[in-house]
């Protein structure tokens, strides 16, 4: 585990880069690309999500922006690494630093680069960070118990089922959420990484 100087935050703003996708620090300035973006899809439609709208996206952007400077989340946008427009954003989420333990999650990506290596690389590069830099002991995953895209996204990477949080939260809509919790381990983990290494060389 690297050593932070006492008062610096945990984790530390990172930008991590790939083939597929690179993984930058959010910032007010992405949200109008984001904007852009999200019109891909319309995924803020998508009632058991939660995404914003291109209306909504620079508020969006500013609350996360703001949960980071409070210690809960480490918000990052994902770029696509050729042209450096925004496709999409995703966050180390119920940052536990006592017990080094984060979430992967508040992640969309526009229609075009869904189901594409980008989001796989996207995943392998968060893993590899905490486990590997952050030793981190678990890393979490959670989704609505209706999204069944997420769920089969997420059991590709190899996460476990942990249980299901029953009317865990109010939906934007003001319907109750079941929750559903998986994780991946730090024992887990090197197989984990040969999966989404073979993932990745045979295209994502």
């Amino acid at each position: 585990m690297s050593a932070l100087a006492p008062g610096e935050p945990w984790p530390p703003e990172v930008e991590l880069r790939g083939h597929h996708a690179w993984l930058a620090p959010l910032r007010s300035e992405h949200a109008p690309g984001l904007a852009e973006a999200v019109k891909d899809g319309e995924l803020w439609r998508l009632w058991y999500t939660n995404i914003a709208s291109p209306e909504t996206m620079a508020h969006d952007v500013a609350s996360r922006l703001a949960r980071r400077d409070a210690g809960q989340c480490l918000p990052f946008v994902v770029l696509d690494p050729a042209s450096g427009a925004p496709v999409g954003m995703t966050n180390y989420w119920n940052i536990d630093a006592p017990n080094r333990r984060v979430e992967i999650g508040g992640t969309w990506y526009r229609r075009a680069v869904q189901r594409s290596a980008l989001n796989t690389e996207c995943k392998r590069m968060l893993l590899a960070h905490a486990f590997e830099t952050l030793d981190c002991v678990a890393v979490e995953f959670r989704t609505h118990f209706f999204n069944h895209q997420s769920r089969r996204a997420i059991e590709r990477l190899g996460a476990k089922l942990d249980g299901v949080l029953r009317n865990h939260s109010l939906s934007r809509d003001g319907l109750l959420r079941d929750t559903c919790v998986y994780s991946i381990t730090q024992s887990e983990w090197p197989t984990v990484r040969r999966h989404l290494d073979f993932r990745l060389e045979e295209g994502g």
